[in-house]
Order: C-alpha cells, then structure tokens, then sequence
C-alpha cells in the first residue's frame, strides 16, 4: 500500500504511536503524509517561505521528540500536528521585529504563488466543503473565535482581549467547538 492511500486518520495515528517507540521508517511516512499540509499552516501564518520551512522542520522535531504525547481520544492526528505547527509558526512570527516583517510593495511580484495544484485542489475540495459545513454548524460568535484563531493566527489570549472575556472562557468555548467539529467530520 502507498504512503498517500494510507494516510487516513488511523494510520497518521498508529505512525504517530510508532515515531512515538522511536520508528524512523513510521516518521518518514508521517512525513510524506502530513508535511504539505503543514507547511501550509506554517504558510498562513508567516509570510516568508525560507521562514515557514525552518519552521517546519522544528516542526518535525518536535514530533520525533514529543509523539508519546500525542492523545488520540483528545484530538485527531491531523489536528494535534497542525497544532504544533500553527504554535511554532506563531512563535516564529512573534520573535521577528516588526520592522522586519514589513516588505516594500514593489516585492510583490516576487511572492510565489502558493495556490495548490489542480490535483490537490480536487482532493482537498471534499474536504473544504464538510469542514464549511461543520463550521456551519457552530454557534455564529464560537464559529469566528475558531476561525480567527485558526485561520488568522491569533493567540487565545489576544482573542481574549478582543472579545472581553476570559482567558479560559475562551479556551474552554474554543475546546468545545473543536469538539464539535471533530465529531462532525468523523460521521
């Protein structure tokens, strides 16, 4: 069986409990699995590509030394993975001065246009319309503290702040709606 055909959920799960008891050949078909997928996380949120594949290999390094942490009744493979990238990408960005992050205009052209192929435009399109529907799902203000953490990259405490509530109120609101969404896209 191909590393693509078996890339389910599962098997991301028994690699991880594999990388876990020290298994190379089970990190570098976690690797192949997950890394495109990943790099895109590291992609939305740090704007330089040299920056987001440093960050994906600390990513990587990560997962060979934390994989006995990974807990498949709290989160699916997938998710724990995107997780530590979004954490990293997040500390990355946070650790670059301000001042460095901005580009001049007259760079635009020179950004790599990182849409996905027409391949991977098919694939992930299934995918895309059941997490829009399971967004849909969430109640409208959780709905937007998921997709605002998520997708723009912003911190539960910055999140906090803007909301005026809790820190772990919004921690908790956030858990439960991934919750819901993981019990969503599993039927």
């Amino acid at each position: 069986m191909t590393d693509h055909a078996d890339s389910s959920a599962d098997a991301l799960a028994r690699w991880l409990q594999e990388v876990a008891g020290g298994d190379r050949d089970a990190f570098e078909r976690l690797y192949r699995a997950t890394s495109s997928k990943l790099f895109g996380v590291c992609l939305r949120v740090l704007p330089d590509r040299a920056e987001a594949e440093d960050v994906l290999q600390e990513v990587y390094a990560t997962v060979w030394r934390k994989a006995e942490q990974f807990d498949a009744a709290r989160a699916s493979a997938i998710t724990w993975l995107a997780m530590i990238a979004r954490n990293k990408a997040i500390d990355r960005l946070r650790s670059v001065p301000t001042a460095a992050r901005a580009a001049p205009v007259e760079l635009a052209e020179a950004v790599p246009d990182p849409s996905a192929s027409p391949l991977d435009g098919a694939e992930s399109s299934d995918e895309n319309a059941r997490l829009a529907r399971c967004m849909d799902r969430l109640d409208g203000p959780r709905r937007d503290l998921v997709r605002t953490a998520f997708f723009e990259g912003v911190t539960y405490e910055e999140l906090a702040a803007r909301i005026g509530s809790p820190l772990g109120t919004v921690k908790s609101w956030i858990r439960r709606s991934l919750l819901q969404l993981r019990a969503c896209l599993e039927q």
